[in-house]
């Protein structure tokens, strides 16, 4: 391929982001968001599949209603600060770990999934509740690939050309099981001009459950922040 390069083993400044979010304590307002997320987690996968009775089940949505009441009152017209994409976010990454679908621990739409850098190598584990089930006592595959793009997508910002995803491809090996840890792994295996190709695997204890295949494409830093005027012209 032209303009071919090898990918860069220690982008620091990722590495550093990534290792800080980690180990450094989070301010007030965050560690409440954290709480908020996981509280809410608790909730999801209580729920999820629950065989309480009518009246219980009443009782519990009217004290939700009234709750979600209070917090349209907190959050209207309000956003979270930070990109949609961690790689690109610059500045104080707090905002998008905290928030991502997949990482996120004030997101209770998240597993989280906790990652960090060793060398060339991007790990990750998780553990999935049973409100991400597919197949009995399995985690959906939807979720599989979701998981991948995160971990994978991280990864590639090792490479030095950090972007969005392209394609991904992912090839299920054996079942992923529910309420296990599972760890991934990835790492970039090309860069070549605006494309960074990467290859991930996830593992519960020593079984291949999946693997995947991500290309990744370099995005100008303003394009990024068009997308992000556009969301906040949207979401006003």
């Amino acid at each position: 391929m032209d303009d071919e390069q090898g990918p860069d083993p220690g982008n620091a400044q990722w590495t550093s982001m990534l290792n800080a979010y980690a180990t450094t304590a989070p301010s007030e307002r965050r560690a409440e968001l954290h709480r908020t997320g996981d509280a809410l987690r608790r909730i999801v996968h209580r729920l999820h599949g629950s065989r309480a009775g009518a009246e219980e089940l009443a009782a519990v949505a009217d004290q939700l209603e009234a709750l979600a009441d209070q917090v349209d009152n907190l959050t209207a017209g309000t956003m979270y600060e930070g990109f949609g994409e961690s790689p690109l976010g610059g500045g104080d990454p707090h905002a998008f770990f905290d928030h991502s679908p997949m990482l996120g621990r004030a997101n209770p739409m998240a597993p989280p999934i906790e990652l960090w850098a060793e060398d060339t190598v991007m790990h990750g584990r998780a553990t999935f509740g049973d409100a991400y089930e597919g197949p009995p006592g399995c985690v959906h595959g939807g979720f599989v690939a979701a998981a991948f793009d995160e971990v994978l997508g991280s990864a590639q910002s090792l490479g030095g050309r950090p972007g969005m995803t392209g394609r991904l491809t992912v090839s299920y090996r054996s079942p992923t099981p529910l309420r296990q840890e599972l760890r991934f792994a990835g790492r970039v295996v090309e860069v070549s001009g605006r494309k960074t190709f990467t290859h991930g695997t996830v593992h519960a204890d020593d079984r291949l459950c999946a693997e995947a295949e991500g290309l990744f494409i370099a995005i100008d830093f303003e394009k990024m922040m068009e997308l992000r005027k556009e969301r906040e012209r949207r979401f006003e």
